[in-house]
């Protein structure tokens, strides 16, 4: 049923020249929800963002924006976007008030004025609203950069690397930006380098590699997929074998050395694998212990099991 989807794509493919950029994307992404994109340099992401935002032509496939064509009602999806790129798009040498009001102008926005000071004030710029933007920091000039995206209230929101280059405190404004955004209504999906944003904003994760979704799932979902990450320090490098040996036993998977620091780890699939247990079974084992820990994966792990990237890379 497409109208549980703000976005729904199915098999789409472009190339450039002999370079195969899609190769059938699949994409599901629920009303009013953050979809985080993830994938290595060169997967596709970008390409995904310029088919979906109408700036490219699919070769192949099909996709609904809001509820409309992407490619026989073009015109009508704009109409229900917005798109902040890698890069701001706003004008130096104009205010940041003078920019938002341009953008509501050209947009046919109602009372252009009102709706740049809401943005202004929503974004913590109206002490900076008649400054040149050219003066503003890049934290500044990325939050306009998102207001001027937001001028028409859009029904799904692009984001493609949004906080490239910020430092911790504006990164957290655009944040909470967009958690704000999706209380709302509005449906973002959102590209990024950085995990942790993902891990943070994305109630789902498509991850793109080779040019197709390759995995998709809440962030929980895709680091059950992972394991946890077990590690044992031993006091000598003697009883490294013994502690591989517990590791091998209980994880069912190939530990692996670090002889610099008398530590050997595993993956742990077993969610009933505890600290207590573990520590209990190497002091079975006659391995004195200098630490011992269970970590979650990071999407960061899964990202790199996860990718063909990676594989190729281990190979």
């Amino acid at each position: 049923m497409t109208s549980t989807y703000a976005v729904l794509s199915e098999g789409l493919e472009k190339r450039f020249g002999a370079v195969h950029a899609l190769r059938g994307l699949d994409l599901a992404v629920a009303t009013g929800t953050v979809c985080g994109i993830l994938g290595p340099n060169g997967a596709g992401k970008t390409t995904a963002v310029r088919l979906l935002t109408t700036l490219l032509r699919p070769d192949a496939g099909s996709a609904r924006i809001a509820g409309h064509d992407l490619v026989r009602e073009a015109a009508a999806v704009r109409r229900k976007i917005g798109v902040t790129g890698q890069y701001a798009s706003v004008d130096g040498d104009l205010t940041g008030r003078e920019n938002l009001r341009l953008f509501a102008r050209l947009h046919r926005v109602r009372g252009p004025a009102e709706r740049a000071g809401e943005l202004l004030d929503r974004f913590g710029l109206a002490e900076a609203a008649n400054r040149a933007a050219s003066t503003y920091s890049g934290g500044m000039r990325r939050r306009l950069d998102l207001a001027a995206s937001l001028i028409r209230r859009p029904e799904v929101l692009f984001l493609d690397e949004p906080t490239t280059g910020l430092d911790p405190a504006s990164r957290n404004l655009i944040w909470s930006a967009v958690r704000d955004l999706t209380a709302e209504g509005t449906t973002v999906l959102l590209t990024t380098q950085y995990l942790e944003e993902a891990d943070q904003l994305a109630h789902d994760i498509a991850l793109v590699d080779r040019g197709r979704v390759a995995h998709t799932g809440s962030p929980a979902q895709l680091k059950s997929l992972i394991g946890t990450h077990v590690e044992v320090v031993v006091a000598d490098a003697d009883v490294l074998a013994k502690a591989a040996a517990v590791l091998d036993r209980l994880t069912g998977a190939q530990p692996s050395f670090d002889h610099e620091r008398n530590a050997v780890g595993a993956v742990s699939r077993d969610s009933t694998l505890t600290l207590p247990r573990l520590v209990r079974e190497l002091d079975a084992a006659g391995v004195p212990l200098l630490d011992a820990s269970l970590r979650p994966p990071t999407l960061d792990d899964v990202f790199l099991q996860l990718t063909d990237d990676h594989q190729e890379r281990a190979a």
